[in-house]
């Protein structure tokens, strides 16, 4: 039998393209979906075949789902980038896409350079380039790439100015129909009207284009040239594909947009206005929590532990709040203990500065139970501020610890929903925190412990022998060769690696 929760959710579902999330007793996110119709997906998983022939891990989904949540969005292709953002975030253990951190694709033109060429890249900064994405098919985006290099003449060289010199072994010109302006075969300025072409045709401003090459598959069908025709066909359709999604997933304004922006932040304020009132009710407070703050601390066997601090204002995270920490005194796993550090450096910080009054807030929420509730409440005790109501919420069983009191409130509880909000966040950044130290620390060398190794030293090193292991059976003597090494250089090596 399914939970009186579920089959309401299940009936008020909109037949629109969105997210889902399901989650399990304790409000764990433990599967992030996407659908073009939330309600025939979702509704999917609930019925008797699925159950009875769906495979292991879709029946242990659907026996553990307690609750669920949607985001409705305006398009599948929307659905597919939150999607993927969702499963980073929260890295849901019965999702298995996503978890590798890739990003969508992008395309990317420095219009300020002499010859401009367009590359394809995965992050988007902020660096006065253009972007054209991102795309949620891969394939799509790199016909696109070659397409507009092939059909403007984009240079694909890798030199920042060609001349004579780079082309002297290049046939680009020849084979992939560039313009070649290394040799003067187009000016500058001719150039760079092919470089805005090629945009306008990113930005979905050139539909005669595809118009042009759906005349010419047709064409070569007629002729009975079918492997050219058949060519033609696979990318017309990814480039369709490629402009659909560029032409709406990088539309950044316009009424609908604007309009249903605004409705999706009036939902949320909503939701999080009646939740604090909630909390106020539930957990007695004085006035309601409208300025919340949420620990948590990171970390394997004490080792790179970070804290971290979310804050929401009326139920709604405001990421310009968040701040993490390097945990500095302890280097045993005592969450509590570094928890209290934490809270002592951000109070300690804000009355010294004296802008403590400003951002007090109204709650504290600590990831954890009874002893990191008195942790927290201790240290703020501490620093003379024993007024600031704690809370603390365990993961287990979801109950809620405050002023000496345990809480269960039902999984459908407005004021339980902006705890666990919370509190996921705080984990997920604390983790995305502890994880980045943690690569960064896989990548160094133990080439770094070496004097007389600096970054670009220990760079021509890998290059040249291909890993630390490789390095480490070489013989002294081919170490030693290497330019900047030398002979008492290269026995340092090998006694470090030995």
């Amino acid at each position: 039998m399914l939970p009186d929760l579920i089959k309401r959710k299940l009936r008020e579902l909109p037949d629109k393209p969105g997210c889902y999330l399901m989650r399990d007793r304790h409000g764990r996110i433990i599967y992030v979906g996407k659908a073009s119709s939330l309600r025939h997906r979702v509704r999917s998983y609930f019925h008797r075949a699925t159950l009875n022939r769906a495979d292991p891990k879709i029946r242990g989904l659907v026996k553990s789902i307690a609750d669920l949540d949607i985001i409705v969005l305006r398009s599948e292709a929307d659905a597919i980038l939150t999607e993927g953002k969702l499963i980073k975030d929260y890295r849901p253990r019965y999702n298995t896409l996503f978890k590798d951190d890739k990003r969508f694709p992008l395309l990317r033109i420095e219009r300020n350079q002499p010859f401009p060429r367009i590359r394809l890249c995965r992050f988007q900064r902020n660096d006065g380039a253009d972007y054209f994405g991102p795309y949620t098919s891969s394939p799509a985006a790199r016909a696109a790439l070659e397409f507009v290099e092939k059909h403007y003449g984009l240079r694909k060289c890798a030199t920042l100015i060609p001349d004579p010199v780079n082309h002297k072994h290049c046939i680009n010109d020849i084979v992939r129909f560039c313009a070649a302006p290394c040799i003067g075969k187009t000016t500058p300025d001719e150039y760079r009207q092919r470089v805005e072409q090629a945009c306008a045709f990113l930005s979905g401003e050139r539909p005669a284009v595809l118009k042009e090459m759906q005349s010419a598959m047709e064409v070569a069908a007629q002729a009975l040239n079918f492997e050219k025709a058949a060519a033609l066909r696979d990318t017309l359709r990814l480039l369709r594909l490629a402009v659909k999604q560029r032409a709406h997933i990088g539309r950044s304004s316009g009424r609908d947009a604007d309009s249903g922006r605004e409705a999706d932040a009036s939902r949320a304020t909503d939701t999080g206005q009646a939740g604090v009132q909630a909390l106020k009710k539930t957990l007695g407070l004085n006035r309601p929590p409208r300025l919340i703050e949420a620990y948590d601390i990171s970390n394997i066997s004490g080792t790179l532990a970070v804290g971290s601090l979310v804050a929401a204002v009326d139920g709604i995270p405001k990421s310009a709040r968040y701040r993490r920490f390097r945990i500095k005194t302890l280097q045993t796993a005592d969450d509590a203990r570094m928890l209290a550090e934490v809270i002592h450096r951000r109070f300690a910080r804000l009355k010294q500065e004296g802008t403590l009054a400003p951002r007090t807030p109204d709650l504290v929420l600590v990831d954890g139970g009874l002893i990191q509730m008195r942790a927290a409440k201790a240290e703020l005790a501490d620093l003379g501020l024993p007024d600031i109501p704690v809370a603390g919420l365990a993961k287990r069983f979801e109950k809620i610890f405050f002023d000496r009191r345990i809480l269960a409130l039902t999984a459908d509880s407005p004021a339980l929903k902006v705890l666990q909000r919370l509190r996921d966040e705080a984990h997920r950044f604390a983790l995305a925190y502890h994880r980045k130290l943690r690569e960064r620390r896989i990548r160094e060398s133990r080439l770094d412990d070496i004097p007389g190794i600096g970054e670009t030293r220990k760079q021509a090193i890998l290059r040249h022998f291909g890993s630390v292991a490789r390095l480490a059976r070489a013989p002294e003597r081919a170490i030693a060769k290497l330019p900047g090494i030398g002979p008492a250089l290269a026995r340092l090596i090998k006694q470090a690696l030995g």
